[in-house]
């Protein structure tokens, strides 16, 4: 890493470019080796978690912090658009806005995410919030959560994820060989593995639902090829999870 950023400042300096020490950040995942990065005299900063394009990566590969981080951004853009729940608009009209202004915001990268149960439980808990408040429904009214989701036409939150997260691996999976976010999908680290159980891959979530439907990574690749057949078996594994 040390020889590549060496490089990378002679490239730029090419160009008139010069790397800003100060915003210049390096995170290192399971590496022993503490050596420090520095460029200009100057050692660049370790962090434990940065943000990239509104997402926050972390050195355990997890989506925890990310997650919260996105929940408490559509808290904020949900009380932004407190005057509209309280207007006279529609609950359709209502509806339609909570979903391009706060879910949209609340549902960012999670085509990526680990999802698990404690995850979609907080992520489901907001979103049946926003609904009750949107329909003004209060506490003391009893209303089952199905019947919530019924009348909003809301499907499930760990569905809609499924769905997007397979229709973004299609996507992925038809892109060239050479394509660097294809690479990064199916690239396999060398070394040995620790003890203990390995933790819990995005790949591993996949082939795990894709095992409902008794289909491998290589059929996976193979159906990914056609945009129709993809499609279908994306709807057979949500229709099958309800």
């Amino acid at each position: 890493m040390q020889k590549m950023l060496e490089r990378l400042e002679k490239e730029s300096a090419k160009a008139g470019l010069k790397i800003n020490v100060k915003k210049t950040k390096e995170m290192r995942i399971a590496l022993n080796n503490k050596e420090p990065l520095c460029i200009h005299n100057g050692t660049i900063e370790r962090v434990r978690q940065f943000t990239y394009l509104g997402s926050i990566i972390d050195n355990t590969g997890g989506t925890e912090e990310d997650i919260k981080a996105r929940i408490r951004k559509a808290q904020t853009a949900f009380i932004a658009l407190n005057k509209i729940w309280h207007s006279t608009y529609s609950p359709q009209t209502k509806l339609r806005i909570f979903n391009t202004n706060v879910k949209a915001v609340l549902l960012y990268g999670c085509e990526t995410w680990k999802n698990s149960k404690y995850i979609t439980t907080k992520l489901q808990v907001f979103i049946n919030k926003s609904l009750r408040k949107i329909l003004r429904i209060f506490w003391p009214d009893q209303i089952t959560n199905n019947e919530l989701w019924k009348r909003t036409k809301q499907p499930r939150i760990d569905l809609q994820i499924r769905k997007r997260k397979w229709e973004w691996l299609g996507h992925t999976l038809r892109k060239p060989i050479d394509d660097i976010t294809r690479q990064a999908l199916e690239w396999n680290p060398q070394g040995k593995r620790g003890r203990g159980r390995p933790k819990n891959t995005w790949r591993r979530m996949v082939l795990e639902e894709a095992k409902g439907m008794k289909r491998t990574w290589a059929e996976i690749k193979s159906d990914a090829k056609n945009r129709v057949r993809w499609r279908i078996l994306v709807d057979a594994l949500c229709s099958a999870a309800e």
